[in-house]
């Protein structure tokens, strides 16, 4: 049965919420029939802080920012941006939102759509700073309906930054996007992190979480099962990883080592799961002599995630 995990006390949420969360969700729940998409989720985001929501499909992570946003409705439970309701937050100018089915007035021009949403807001910064930040100077005067997918992310991401958000709020941001063009993305989102503003992004990438996020919180089914540093939520997965080229052993050979719990095998080159990483690498090179390369890594987050993740499932079989 998997447990969830929340790094932080009782104690610490009521002081951040007393100081001002940027975000606070309290008993948030949202049904559609009997499935339960959201289940009871308690959530505190202090401001400036840079928080990863990660999760499967159908964990809850885009109905969870659709209430955030007041996009949708909670059965339960409430949200809070800067201690106001999530409408008069976000009619205030204090959020900025990069949704993934945001859609872009095709016949409008990159410039155009930037300056049409700035003029809604009462201090929006300059259109240039904005399509500068995102990366788009040069596709100001081209319409939306000739932009490439990756295009037309970072788009929507001069849209979300043009109020001049104190929280940015983006769903699955690189979505679309080349490696250079999520580089270039990650770089203006530390610009504007640097400035103390407080981001919440939502995303299947574990590397960029691993990299950008001060902060990682895991949801499935419904609910939170780790919150945290990314140091705190791989520690909650205990073992190491040995991996080593060991010629002319089998999967199966390599799983009766002392210490193993696991082995991935191909070719010569084996992964190898370890409860206690010592007595593995000694079984192997008294078993094998000729083994080399031997490198033994703490666990990543992508396999607390897949951990913690087939834990869940697991319990409900």
């Amino acid at each position: 049965m998997l447990v969830g995990m929340n790094m932080t006390t009782r104690s610490d949420a009521a002081g951040a919420v007393s100081a001002g969360a940027a975000v606070h969700l309290t008993g948030l729940r949202k049904h559609y029939g009997d499935v339960r998409a959201v289940d009871g989720i308690d959530l505190t985001i202090s401001p400036g802080e840079v928080v990863a929501l990660l999760g499967p499909n159908g964990a809850g992570k885009s109905t969870t920012v659709d209430m955030l946003l007041g996009l949708s409705t909670p059965d339960a439970g409430q949200a809070t941006i800067f201690g106001r309701p999530p409408a008069e937050a976000v009619a205030a100018g204090g959020v900025g939102a990069m949704l993934q089915e945001g859609s872009l007035l095709e016949d409008a021009t990159v410039g155009e759509t930037v300056a049409m949403i700035a003029s809604l807001h009462r201090a929006p910064m300059p259109v240039a700073t904005a399509l500068r930040r995102a990366g788009i100077e040069d596709l100001a005067s081209r319409r939306c309906t000739k932009l490439s997918g990756g295009q037309k992310q970072r788009v929507r991401f001069a849209v979300a930054l043009v109020c001049d958000p104190d929280l940015l709020v983006l769903d699955e941001p690189t979505a679309a996007m080349d490696v250079g063009t999520r580089r270039g993305f990650w770089q203006s989102m530390r610009e504007f992190t640097d400035t103390g503003r407080t981001v919440l992004f939502a995303t299947h990438y574990l590397d960029e979480a691993e990299e950008f996020a001060d902060r990682v919180v895991l949801m499935r089914a419904g609910q939170v099962v780790a919150d945290g540093t990314v140091a705190q939520v791989r520690s909650v997965v205990s073992g190491r990883i040995l991996r080593a080229v060991v010629p002319g052993a089998t999967a199966e050979q390599l799983r009766l080592l002392a210490g193993v719990t696991g082995v991935e095998l191909r070719g010569d080159q084996a992964t190898v799961d370890c409860a206690d990483s010592d007595a593995a690498v000694r079984a192997l090179l008294a078993g094998y002599p000729r083994a080399h390369d031997i490198e033994i890594t703490a666990v990543g987050l992508e396999e607390a995630f897949l951990a913690l993740t087939s834990s869940e499932e697991e319990a409900s079989r």
